[in-house]
């Protein structure tokens, strides 16, 4: 019998659920995902202080119209005791890959253990290795398609991870399933999803620059919104070099229906007739609300551009299409392997059931760390690399001075042998 087909172990006791999470796409999928369980248990969202936690405003976009009341900040160095008073069932680690390893060695050393689940906060086409490592202390890892479930499958059977994959809905894109139509947006805008690192080099960013530009004067009736994830001075989950407002401003005179917005997605698509991105999961946002979409192809399509998922979906066009306000909307049949199957496909209230179970009648062995040189030195290192200032340990301030030469010296050795490889066709 299969984990869809089976009726999910009813807990005797509702379910407790803490999500830890930092950055502005964790905390917006975290948020949504605890938000979206309802009565069907009891969440709560910890905002893990590190290097590149969201700001307050950012923190409230995220979490608006997500469902989830509880949410509060917490320091690393409170984050155990914080979780050993709630004592939770499940630790939703919602965090990149460094972190989750280094917050998943935390929460397996508490006991009773609870639960660790892990995922990733949107696209996540091609499946990666670092993300298996990082989440090998996990019990559960939800990722949002069948398609993504079926190639990170793949990939932990070629690499030897023994990891559990639960599916689950993009929990802000619920609003649409299978390929069953929705009703056509009244809005006017024509928003830009901007993405921090696609495209990545700044002669790319500048080209769509100028692309939102010339659309915005193009029709100067209707607005075109540049929305963005974070402004002047915080951070995103991923580091931008060069923001598009910042370039958009360096071009000349702005037209007046462009417009840079920091709002939530949920509340820039209530007035949009369509949505622009490279790649940005706001895409399947769009498409959940029956929103038409352009996935621009200007720059190719690649694991690199996180836009393979595309091919097929009839959503890649060109600059052209756009501004011509040529929107699209998905095949039918790329509908159901991407994000949009139906709710009674999602395995994920089963194999959370199923394994609080097996905690709470003492059944769930702790999975072991990956095997590495270092010992708890490493342990150390890598927490100080996540949290910076924020880990105030003492192991954490020897293992940096510790660590910090020998990276440069590894580093450096490295560059060595790439030198001679180059120099050397044969050696390589």
């Amino acid at each position: 019998m299969s984990p869809t087909s089976a009726t999910p172990p009813s807990p005797a006791a509702p379910l407790r659920i803490v999500g830890v999470a930092d950055t502005d796409s964790y905390v917006k999928w975290a948020a949504s995902l605890l938000g979206g369980l309802g009565g069907a248990a009891e969440a709560e969202l910890l905002v893990l202080e590190t290097p590149v936690v969201v700001s307050r405003a950012q923190e409230r976009a995220a979490v608006a119209r997500s469902g989830l009341t509880r949410v509060s900040r917490v320091a690393f160095d409170a984050l155990e005791s914080t979780l050993a008073a709630l004592r939770p069932d499940v630790v939703l680690v919602a965090a990149r890959g460094p972190l989750v390893r280094v917050v998943a060695r935390l929460v397996a050393g508490l006991s009773p253990r609870p639960v660790i689940v892990s995922g990733l906060p949107g696209i996540s086409i091609p499946a990666t290795r670092k993300a298996l490592v990082y989440r090998t202390q996990c019990d559960l890892f939800v990722l949002h398609s069948h398609r993504e479930v079926r190639e990170f499958a793949e990939l932990a059977r070629e690499r030897g991870h023994d990891q559990r994959f639960a599916l689950a809905r993009l929990p802000f894109a619920q609003a649409r399933a299978g390929s069953r139509p929705q009703p056509p947006s009244s809005g006017t805008d024509l928003v830009f999803a901007a993405q921090a690192i696609v495209p990545r080099e700044r002669s790319d960013r500048l080209r769509v620059a100028r692309l939102l530009i010339d659309t915005a004067k193009a029709d100067p009736s209707r607005r075109v919104v540049l929305k963005v994830r974070a402004t002047a001075g915080e951070h995103q989950t991923h580091r931008e070099v060069d923001p598009l407002d910042g370039l958009i401003a360096s071009l000349g005179p702005v037209p007046p229906n462009l417009v840079t917005s920091a709002v939530p997605m949920s509340v820039a698509l209530d007035s949009a007739e369509g949505l622009v991105t490279v790649s940005s999961t706001a895409a399947i946002e769009a498409v959940a609300r029956g929103i038409p979409v352009i996935a621009l192809d200007t720059f190719g399509v690649s694991p690199e551009l996180i836009n393979e998922v595309f091919r097929g979906s009839d959503l890649l066009a060109g600059e052209a299409d756009v501004m011509a306000r040529r929107l699209r909307h998905p095949s039918p049949s790329w509908l159901r392997e991407n994000y949009f199957h139906e709710s009674d496909d999602d395995d994920l209230p089963y194999f959370l059931a199923e394994l609080v179970a097996r905690r709470r009648a003492g059944r769930l062995p702790a999975k072991p760390p990956l095997a590495r040189v270092g010992g708890t030195l490493r342990d150390a290192w890598e927490r100080k690399l996540v949290l910076g200032p924020h880990d105030r340990t003492p192991s954490g301030f020897a293992a940096f001075a510790i660590g910090m030469p020998l990276r440069a010296v590894v580093r450096a050795a490295g560059r060595v042998r790439r030198l001679v490889r180059r120099a050397d066709p044969l050696t390589a």
